[in-house]
């Protein structure tokens, strides 16, 4: 085969010294994200993958607007406008990896969709954190950063009440019921799952750096590696949650990323560190004083306070996302910002100077990690070109002040409105990815808002 043109910058030749050097692979996964983050492809098998990297992969335009169950959503105008046609997928340079403890063997590659004639899909969220690097690069700086993954690992069986509950410890089956918050004893138990995650992650070229048990039952947290590259980040955070869920089943438990699985206790988050480097590979956000803030972090820290609000569907973009928001559980209630204080939505976390960041911590585990990196980058670099002020830090709890600040949306339906009505995030995702993930986030709203559920029954069956 000759080597043709990529829009994606894909190469023939990388998926031949791949292959040659893999010879046990059978078949791949090949992955396009869509606005949930949900991973939509095919699989196929080995002979196919030179084609795939020299023509690329014909794919139904509507597939990226679906909603979470995988319906059609006619409002994104991705499905009849368009007569429902195919698009191009190209595979994505340096995302061909081979998969860990699958049989028979295989790999997986990520894709973004252009149109037939080469250029960038617009409703794709790859190309809208994409966009928004581009935007910062004019500026003379690049992103970096790092995502947080925060998840529960449950049993595949419910309880008699039908709650989940604490998968068992898949070393002796030991049952897990208690908050064991930072016990290193504890995640001794899930030893065997947590080796299978590492090793699936050094295979996939991912750094999972540190395992913590969360604050609840049944929740874990895993570090990743600091990126200079922050689509490398958002890359590492799908990848590992696929590692995460496949290694969990291959365990005989459930690997879950809903923000808020139990109403009893903590949910998930995926918080986001994100620094400047200029063109000197400079931290622009460092002080020249340490504890003297640079203007820099403070405008920066201005944009990201003004622009929550509005932004907030992105962060929390499911009905169960909102469950998560409630004071003294570790996920902020209001856009403040403080240092070392994990009460505040923006943290500039202790450390050395030079690694000066921000921690963004409203982001669930359920967000997907590149609308969420594109709309914390438009807001930091609004805050740079408008010099926005931040405000006075916010010491001590963070959920008992905020009350000056800039108002959030307090419910699901809220932030929809507040995002369908939101030129800084049409701005900050595009208006084509701005219209495709509003309109599907109003068709599930009406779906869950139409639904009866158990609640009704409980709270209402036999008393009204």
């Amino acid at each position: 085969m000759t080597e043709t043109f990529s829009p994606s910058g894909s190469t023939l030749a990388e998926a031949e010294a791949f292959l040659a050097a893999h010879p046990e692979i059978e078949a791949f996964d090949i992955v396009l994200h869509d606005a949930n983050g949900i991973g939509r492809g095919k699989i196929i098998r080995r002979h196919e993958l030179l084609s795939f990297y020299k023509g690329g992969r014909h794919l139904p335009i509507s597939i990226l607007g679906l909603d979470i169950c995988g319906e059609d959503v006619h409002e994104t105008g991705l499905i009849w406008d368009q007569g429902d046609g195919d698009l191009r997928a190209w595979p994505i340079p340096g995302t061909l990896k081979p998969l860990h403890n699958t049989t028979p063997p295989r790999g997986e590659v990520f894709m973004s969709m252009y149109d037939l004639e080469g250029n960038k899909m617009s409703s794709d969220p790859r190309h809208a954190l994409q966009r928004q690097v581009d935007r910062l690069a004019e500026m003379g700086l690049k992103p970096a950063g790092a995502f947080e993954l925060e998840f529960f690992l449950l049993s595949n069986e419910r309880d008699a009440r039908g709650k989940m509950v604490p998968a068992r410890d898949v070393l002796d089956d030991r049952p897990s019921t208690k908050t064991e918050v930072y016990s290193v004893d504890h995640l001794h138990g899930m030893l065997p799952l947590f080796s299978d995650i590492y090793a699936a992650a050094e295979k996939s070229g991912i750094k999972a750096e540190t395992m913590i048990s969360e604050y609840a039952p049944g929740q874990y947290e895993l570090t990743l590696h600091y990126r200079e590259d922050v689509m490398l980040a958002a890359d590492d955070l799908m990848r590992l949650k696929r590692i995460v869920r496949a290694q969990a089943r291959a365990h005989g438990v459930t690997a879950c990323f809903m923000a808020k699985p139990n109403e009893d206790y903590a949910g998930s988050g995926m918080h986001f560190h994100v620094s400047m480097q200029d063109r000197d590979g400079r931290n622009v956000f460092v002080e020249d004083v340490e504890g003297q803030w640079s203007d820099t972090i403070l405008h920066a820290l201005g944009g990201l306070r003004a622009t929550m609000g509005e932004s907030m569907l992105v962060f929390a973009p499911h009905a169960n996302s909102w469950r998560r928001f409630s004071s003294q559980s570790y996920a902020p209630v209001s856009p403040t910002w403080g240092v070392n204080n994990r009460s505040v939505a923006l943290r500039i976390p202790a450390g050395d100077i030079r690694a000066r960041r921000i921690e963004h911590r409203p982001a669930g585990v359920d967000a997907n990690p590149y609308l969420v990196a594109a709309t914390v980058l438009a807001g930091i670099r609004k805050g740079l070109i408008e010099k926005i002020n931040p405000g006075p830090e916010t010491t001590g709890n963070g959920y008992d002040a905020g009350q000056d600040a800039p108002p959030i949306p307090a419910d699901w339906r809220s932030a929809i409105v507040a995002a369908q009505g939101s030129e800084f995030l049409k701005d900050a995702l595009g208006p084509d990815m701005h219209r495709t993930f509003t309109a599907i986030k109003a068709a599930e709203y009406a779906r869950v808002a139409r639904t009866v559920s158990e609640v009704d029954f409980d709270l209402y069956l036999h008393t009204v």
